[in-house]
């Protein structure tokens, strides 16, 4: 099967490993740059994009969010006859994925308590399709400068008020490090040590932090199943101990105490942190077992074979026991 991918094309963008992915399952594959070209040329973009589109002749279009830079009318040339699926990666419903999706006529999303939002839009074919990790680019680093050493490390966007509170809580505790783009304007009490990170820089973040934490961006995401950042599989490519919020039937992705570890609330994470920092050993046994265990299930090849099957991930909500705090 020939695959093409419509998106954003820089080296470390998720498009990018899609097309590795397919690649590495035997598929012929052409990442197509929409946004960059869109960028680069303007309205003259569109042609181009189709050109090399049509050029490849592919049985298989797959659509990013960043595909929206093409324009409705050329994607919609971009699809005609041919088999297409829109991969959408982030939490809210917009007007572009919206479109992408009825344009594609097949959607999957990382968030499965939303689905239902783009079944009811009027798109047919909805499913579950979380990350992964790429094994080309998420893997450990052999060593991290003596400047990324911390009990613990956030990586991420600093836009998001409702991450302060765990963040500063964890700050409070030990010696925590944040990078990320957007943190200008935070707070003074939370611990901003860097910009961006990507890559093997990030690898070394990982591998400098006895702890990589995760933090939802938005309130709404604690109501989620079974889902979770693409944080976590690159944190667990990269050899690290994950600690990250637990929401109904993640454990179906991984398990608490064995693959890495889940907490319910600040207080919580805290409670986790100071115990896992107290025991090396099994912080290194989870995370030797996270990273083995994403390897055989959850790289971005597993999941675009389930792509060029037509298939989506299976999962289910998982309700924690009555009165269990979260």
């Amino acid at each position: 099967m020939r695959v093409v991918v419509v998106g954003a094309g820089q080296r470390r963008r998720t498009e990018a490993s899609i097309a590795r992915a397919a690649r590495a399952l035997g598929h012929p594959s052409r990442l197509v740059d929409a946004l960059g070209w869109r960028r680069r040329l303007g309205r003259f973009a569109p042609r181009l994009i189709r050109r090399m589109v049509d050029s490849f002749e592919p049985d298989l279009v797959i659509l990013t969010h960043q595909a929206a830079a093409a324009g409705e009318e050329t994607l919609r040339a971009l699809v005609r006859g041919r088999r297409a699926v829109f991969w959408y990666f982030d939490f809210n419903p917009t007007a572009n994925a919206l479109m992408l999706g009825r344009i594609a006529g097949s959607m999957r999303g990382t968030y499965l308590a939303q689905l239902d939002t783009y079944r009811s839009a009027g798109i047919p074919d909805v499913g579950f399709l979380p990350q992964g990790l790429d094994p080309e680019v998420d893997r450990p680093a052999q060593r991290s400068p003596a400047r990324f050493r911390c009990d613990a490390s956030f990586v991420g966007s600093g836009q998001y008020p409702h991450r302060y509170d765990v963040l500063r809580a964890v700050a409070a505790s030990c010696r925590l490090q944040i990078r990320g783009p957007g943190w200008e304007g935070a707070p003074h009490d939370l611990p901003v040590a860097g910009g961006a990170v990507y890559g093997r820089r990030f690898a070394q973040v990982v591998r400098g932090a006895a702890i990589s934490l995760g933090a939802d961006a938005l309130p709404e995401q604690a109501e989620e199943q079974a889902s979770s950042s693409n944080r976590m599989w690159k944190i667990m490519g990269c050899g690290g101990f994950y600690l990250g919020p637990l929401v109904d039937g993640i454990e179906q992705m991984a398990r608490d105490g064995v693959h890495c570890a889940w907490y319910r609330n600040p207080d919580h994470a805290v409670q986790l942190i100071r115990e896992y920092l107290g025991d090396p050993e099994r912080r290194q046994r989870i995370a030797e077992a996270g990273r083995a265990h994403a390897l055989a299930h959850h790289t971005y090849a597993h999941r675009v074979r389930l792509l060029l099957d037509g298939g989506a991930f299976e999962a289910t909500a998982q309700v924690f026991p009555s009165g269990e705090p979260r």
